[in-house]
């Protein structure tokens, strides 16, 4: 159950949103590093304080009830089909942007990102800040761009300190970001498509609008991302990566890895399936490299429970100093899409500080 906080934090986080400052806020998919999307100088303390590239866009998060002619313009019939059924939750929709949306938000690009999140949390402060402002916070992950996205406060608290003002509604309940599909190109393409898999369902989406969105690859008469493919979060081969080398590894292939690591005198992380084989591992948490050489954490087999923990499990693994993380590869059945797509890029960008 999220945290109940109290309504003068609410009406602290408001004015630091008025006044242009960063709120950091949890929604049901991981927590954000909010700002006032409508003003392009608190999002430029986003993108400085992430030390993210400028052209890479934000989501737009708005209230409940949100009218999206407000903030898009060329809005498919679809669109409000897909509201209707996801909104609140964790489904992002790529818009072509209206004038009232700065392109520091969105890369440059004439598109935007709109999601209406869950949590409670954020949906009280979105619509007090609707009152007496814009309404609309762009909120990328609380997270340094490229590191394992938070959802605790704790994690937040972790990146950025505490002069951050964290907004603390507990741990997120789906654990991963959302999924995004493109509705900016149903002119030419006729179809929605995929930009980025998550709690919300290719079949899901086709349930309520009668077809399956396209796969980001899929184009007419094409192999390859269509040019005019607009950018999105999360995008980026390197992503959500713990400082610490992570592999990704078929169950017999990871028990085998650890026991020459453990052989060599390395200490050992893994993220598995199934309990340990032989040596009696230490208990996962931060303050362990004295302990015994293996910390080892014993993963959910649901793909949801997964997905909810998986960040938490990757940060608390990084945390014990350990010379790699060996994560074995869940299954590739389509309910693991999201989590595999995370799991794969945050192995192409891990170990930036420890060699393994």
């Amino acid at each position: 159950m999220p945290k109940a906080v109290p309504s003068k934090e609410i009406a602290e986080a408001v004015e630091f949103l008025k006044n242009g400052d960063l709120v950091a806020l949890p929604t049901e998919t991981v927590y954000g590093l909010g700002a006032d999307a409508a003003n392009e100088t608190a999002v430029a303390k986003i993108f400085a304080a992430k030390g993210r590239p400028a052209n890479h866009p934000l989501i737009v998060h708005v209230p409940r009830g949100v009218k999206l002619e407000t903030w898009a313009t060329e809005i498919p019939r679809i669109a409000k089909k897909l509201t209707d059924a996801f909104w609140p939750g964790p489904l992002t929709l790529i818009l072509k942007k209206s004038t009232r949306i700065p392109k520091a938000v969105t890369g440059g690009q004439e598109t935007v990102g709109l999601r209406c999140p869950a949590h409670p949390l954020a949906q009280q402060l979105l619509l007090e800040f609707a009152k007496t402002g814009s309404g609309i916070i762009a909120a990328p992950s609380a997270n340094k761009f490229g590191h394992v996205s938070p959802t605790t406060a704790a994690h937040v608290r972790s990146e950025f300190g505490s002069d951050l003002l964290i907004l603390d509604g507990g741990p997120c309940e789906v654990g991963i970001e959302s999924t995004i599909l493109d509705l900016s190109r149903m002119r030419s393409l006729k179809h929605p498509v995929l930009l980025r898999p998550g709690a919300i369902t290719p079949e899901m989406i086709a349930k309520v609008i009668g077809e399956m969105p396209l796969n980001i690859n899929d184009a007419p008469n094409s192999t390859s991302p269509p040019t005019d493919t607009p950018r999105v979060s999360g995008s980026l081969a390197a992503h959500y990566a713990p400082m610490t080398p992570l592999k990704l590894m078929k169950h017999k292939m990871l028990q085998e890895e650890v026991d020459q690591r453990l052989v060599e005198g390395k200490r050992v992380a893994v993220l598995a399936f199934a309990a340990p084989h032989g040596a009696a591992p230490s208990p996962p948490g931060v303050g362990v490299k004295k302990v015994r050489p293996l910390v080892w954490i014993t993963a959910d087999r649901d793909p949801v429970a997964f997905a909810r923990d998986m960040y938490a499990h990757l940060r608390t693994l990084d945390a014990a100093q350990t010379t790699v993380i060996l994560v074995e590869a869940p299954p590739t059945t389509a309910a693991w899409e999201a989590v595999n797509d995370r799991l794969g890029r945050a192995a192409v960008g891990s170990g930036r500080k420890l060699s393994g």
